[in-house]
């Protein structure tokens, strides 16, 4: 049963465990091609000090603790692409990696008709511990992955891999693929056009807006970067199931790469 008397760690008391998996996984770190993936919540995992948060399983399981089915979808895609892919490592319950350490959201209090007893009260200090252990190492991972791309004379794509769940607060979404962006509208119309061709019903910055605020990974380190760009959400009943996974990486991993390669144009070098 989960500890309805939930008391949240100190900062000085947050740690992960030696036997812990780490803040973030990178695929095909030798890669040499100009795509990069993230994937901010591709795990519920919540660190050993911080036991079960006050939750119960479901909601431990449910998408609020993590985009279901993002994180095997962008395995998939980095081993058919050979694409260098960076995974956060721990659930957006314990720190949403893709909010502004700011934003009240970024420790989530509440949240489609669930409280979480586990962010409510903690101190600065413990935020400031979470984010030390799980935030920077994640986002530090990103730049390197970028810097390392860069450096071989392309500013990398980068997309981000979401999911989001067909019902939130009651309403029903229609959409199964969304595209997200803000400044980079080639490659979004691209998204947009390629992907309803494939039959796919798609929402131009629909369920989210890569407008919003709430969009820290994208923000920081590709526009802020100058990187090619946009955010892909996947409705979660299309990749449940490890068939669903492959069905949409058969149409994403094409589209994907013609993308790529008309907006980093062979031999275009990075200005110095």
């Amino acid at each position: 049963m989960p500890d309805k008397q939930f008391r949240s760690t100190t900062g000085k008391n947050f740690r992960l465990a030696a036997q812990e998996p780490p803040p973030f996984s990178v695929l095909n770190p030798q890669s040499t091609k100009p795509l990069i993936l993230v994937c901010d919540h591709a795990s519920r995992k919540i660190p050993a000090c911080l036991g079960d948060m006050g939750l119960d399983p479901l909601t431990r399981r449910c998408h609020l603790a993590w985009d279901i089915g993002a994180g095997n979808l962008t395995r998939e895609l980095a081993a058919r692409l050979g694409a260098t892919a960076v995974l956060g490592g721990y659930s957006r319950l314990v720190l949403d990696c893709n909010r502004e350490l700011t934003d009240p959201s970024a420790f989530l209090e509440f949240g489609d008709g669930v409280a979480i007893p586990g962010n409510v009260g903690i101190s600065d200090a413990e935020k400031a511990a979470r984010a030390q252990a799980l935030f920077w190492p994640y986002h530090h991972a990103i730049e390197s992955e970028v810097r390392r791309l860069a450096a071989t004379g392309k500013k990398p794509l980068m997309l981000a891999i979401h999911s989001f769940t067909p019902v939130l607060d009651g309403v029903s979404r229609r959409w199964q693929i969304g595209v997200l962006w803000d400044v980079d509208s080639r490659v979004s119309s691209m998204l947009l056009s390629r992907l309803r061709q494939a039959g796919y019903e798609v929402g131009d910055n629909q369920p989210y807006s890569g407008r919003a605020p709430q969009d820290f990974t994208i923000d920081h380190h590709a526009e802020g970067g100058g990187l090619p760009h946009a955010g892909l959400e996947i409705r979660q009943d299309q990749i449940l199931q490890a068939s669903g996974v492959r069905k949409v990486a058969d149409v994403l991993a094409p589209v994907i790469t013609e993308v790529m390669d008309a907006v980093i144009a062979p031999g275009r070098r990075i200005p110095a």
